[in-house]
C-alpha cells in the first residue's frame, strides 16, 4: 500500500512538472501583449525608466542592444541617419550589459540629442527571458495603443522597421 501511494504521488509530480512545462515554452509578450513593465536605470545613475515614462498614444521601438555589438551599432547608426522617420516613435533602449559602456555608446552616439529616445540597463535581466531573444539586435515594436505588433532579430533596414510598423496599424 505504502509503495502503490509513493508511485502515485510521483506520477502525480512528473504530470504536473510535465504540464507546467508545456505552458511556460510559450513567451511573456505573446501571452500579455501589453507593453512590458520595464525599469531600466538610466544614464544618470539614479531614476528609472518604467512603462509610465513611455508617452501615450505614440508607436514603441523597444530595441534590446549591447554597445560592444557591431550589429546594434550599425542599427542604429542606421535609425539615427534616417531619424525623421523616427521622430513620432518612442524609441526605448535596453541593455544588460556594464553601465559605463551603456553610458559611452549613449555619449558617443548622442543619445541625448533625440527627446524621443530612452536608454537604460536592463539590471534584472528581465527582457531577454521575457521575449526569449536569440539574436542582437532585438527590435520589439508595439502599436500607438501599446500593443505588440511584431519583433525583428538582428540588424533591419529602416524601411523593414517601418513596414513592421505600419502592418501593426492595419
Amino acid at each position: 500500500m505504502k509503495r502503490a501511494l509513493i508511485v502515485m504521488a510521483s506520477l502525480f509530480l512528473m504530470i504536473t512538472l510535465q504540464a507546467q512545462t508545456a505552458v511556460s515554452t510559450e513567451p511573456a509578450y505573446v501571452k500579455n501583449p501589453d507593453f512590458p513593465p520595464i525599469r531600466l536605470l538610466k544614464v544618470d545613475s539614479s531614476h528609472y525608466i518604467t512603462k509610465g515614462d513611455i508617452k501615450k498614444n505614440r508607436r514603441i521601438l523597444l530595441m534590446f542592444f549591447s554597445p560592444e555589438c557591431e550589429h546594434c551599432k550599425h542599427q542604429i547608426r542606421d535609425i539615427l541617419a534616417d531619424f525623421s522617420k523616427f521622430k513620432d516613435i518612442e524609441i526605448v533602449m535596453a541593455t544588460f550589459q556594464p553601465f559605463d559602456e551603456m553610458k559611452s555608446f549613449y555619449s558617443y552616439y548622442r543619445i541625448g540629442d533625440h527627446p524621443n529616445i530612452k536608454i537604460g540597463r536592463d539590471e534584472k535581466y528581465f527582457l531577454p527571458p521575457y521575449y526569449k531573444m536569440q539574436n542582437l539586435p532585438y527590435l520589439a515594436l508595439y502599436n500607438k495603443h501599446g500593443q505588440y505588433v511584431t519583433h525583428f532579430e538582428g540588424n533591419q533596414k529602416v524601411e523593414t522597421i517601418l513596414n513592421g510598423f505600419n502592418a501593426g496599424d492595419k
